[in-house]
């Protein structure tokens, strides 16, 4: 199993979009590239399963290097683990599901979808990097094309945001490179062999806890920035609210999980003295955003602002299990990671369709919508029940495990702090509840006319796919929380030898 056909299908996919010769043939196109790359991430998760059964217990499975630039000892190394695995998975869920919700796109079709695929490509790259300038060159791509895409089918504040994002993820790209650039350093302490870029071959020696301490601060909130971590999350509620259906989804489904993996996979790993001594403050932090988050959500008219600071507090919960350095914790991390990338793509699929009928995302404006587009509305109502935590769908599953592995430290610091993000799902609950109230039920507020008032096909099958993932993973969720347990063993026996 070659893992360059993650990059090569996408670019295909571009190319055949460029010589395409209209609207119709470019979204085909896009629609089976995608549907392509979504086939070959379910075949390459059966094919781990079946190399993990089959006893093969190697830290990253599928490896390959390919020289790149022999000077600085850079590879193009690629590997995947389960965490990994699940989450290319993810993003091709939501990349299929976001072509289908673009589906009547008309404005520069092609440069829409080529953008929308090529942020998609930088997100696989990504997360098969083993590689840290091969990973930051990929998180740079999956970022540069948000600009474009906000900024040119955006609405609202279109440039304003679209600058505000990329100018932020810029700034926090700046510190990452450093603190990359000062692991490279020191990579090889006795200069008997070459600086590497390698995580795994990093993972095997000792930085020195005085580097670390320079090193672990810019590389966790570089990545940080990207998964909302307060305060350097305001970039992404503007960002949410001025993009484009599917350009939301990824970002929010996708984009913003990328943060929360390097934080693991990066600074937690690499960096394990300064990961346990300087996680209290980063737990802080994180705290706040899933409070901040959600009490922000609570008074938030806009429909997509809501699910925007939504997204601050869960994406905050996913910080903050990382930095608990427990199994459990960082299983429920990685497993909120897929289960809001699901969720959170739904209510942004339902938002864009909701607008184009209503057109308006103020609750205010609206109401009674379960009697006017009744299947729309009851899709709605499941991602909010996922969203609250409601038994048998993603959220609870997720929630419930960072909970449960965030109270295992048994000091008064940790379980005070697990307490608080407790009450983000009473706070969840509150708002949720209120939107569904004042959106889907009561009589309706205005007349919407037209004969397109409920779900067509591409939209019934977005809302399929995405609801479908999120109640297979809440019934289900023994396979995908085996396969993440499986590959977290190194990062935590790394970081717990430390404590």
């Amino acid at each position: 199993m070659d893992l360059i056909y993650l990059i090569l299908i996408p670019v295909i996919t571009v190319i055949s979009i460029v010589l395409s010769e209209n609207r119709k043939q470019s979204r085909v196109i896009a629609a089976v590239g995608t549907g392509l790359q979504l086939l070959f991430s379910v075949y390459l998760v059966v094919l781990y399963l079946t190399e993990r059964g089959a006893g093969n217990l190697e830290e990253m499975l599928f490896s390959h290097k390919y020289l790149w630039f022999s000077s600085l000892n850079i590879y193009f190394s690629t590997g995947v683990d389960g965490i990994s695995v699940s989450l290319i998975l993810l993003t091709s869920v939501i990349l299929f599901t976001g072509v289908l919700a673009s589906w009547d796109v008309e404005y520069l079709y092609k440069e829409f979808f080529i953008s929308l695929i090529v942020l998609a490509t930088g997100v696989f790259g990504f997360f098969i990097s083993l590689d840290l300038f091969t990973m930051f060159l990929f998180y740079e791509l999956a970022v540069i094309p948000m600009y474009l895409l906000i900024g040119i089918w955006g609405s609202g504040k279109k440039e304003y945001s679209a600058m505000k994002l990329t100018l932020m993820l810029m700034g926090a790209s700046a510190v990452l490179l450093v603190g990359l650039l000062g692991i490279y350093s020191y990579s090889s302490p006795t200069g008997a062999t070459p600086l590497t870029f390698n995580i795994i071959e990093i993972s095997k020696i000792h930085i020195p806890i005085e580097a670390q301490r320079y090193f672990f601060p810019m590389v966790f909130v570089g990545f940080g920035v990207l998964g909302a971590l307060f305060p350097f999350h305001t970039w992404s509620p503007d960002g949410h609210a001025s993009a484009p259906t599917a350009v939301s989804m990824l970002h929010a489904g996708v984009l913003m999980k990328m943060g929360g993996y390097g934080c693991l996979r990066v600074a937690m790993f690499l960096l394990p003295d300064a990961a346990n001594e300087m996680a209290w403050i980063f737990i802080i932090l994180t705290s706040i955003s899933i409070v901040y988050g959600a009490f922000g959500a609570i008074v938030q008219k806009d429909l997509k602002y809501i699910n925007a600071y939504s997204s601050v507090s869960h994406c905050g919960l996913v910080l903050f299990a990382v930095l608990m350095i427990n199994k459990i914790a960082m299983n429920g991390a990685v497993l909120q990671m897929i289960s809001h990338g699901l969720m959170t793509a739904l209510f942004f699929a339902l938002i864009g369709m909701i607008y184009g009928r209503t057109h308006t995302r103020d609750i205010r404006e609206m109401g009674g919508l379960m009697k006017i587009m009744p299947f729309l509305a009851v899709c709605y109502m499941i991602a909010g029940f996922a969203s609250l935590g409601l038994p048998g769908l993603s959220g609870f599953v997720a929630e419930m495990t960072i909970f449960i592995g965030a109270f295992q430290n048994a000091d008064l610091f940790h379980r005070g702090l697990t307490i608080l993000a407790c009450s983000s799902i009473v706070i969840t609950a509150v708002y949720i509840l209120r939107v569904v109230a004042a959106l889907l039920l009561g009589p309706a507020n205005r007349n919407f006319p037209g004969t397109k008032n409920d779900a067509v096909w591409n939209e019934k099958a977005v809302t399929f796919i995405l609801i479908l993932a999120i109640v297979g993973m809440g019934l289900a969720p023994f396979w995908l929380s085996d396969m993440i347990l499986n590959s977290l063993n190194p990062i935590v026996q790394k970081l717990a030898l430390l404590k």
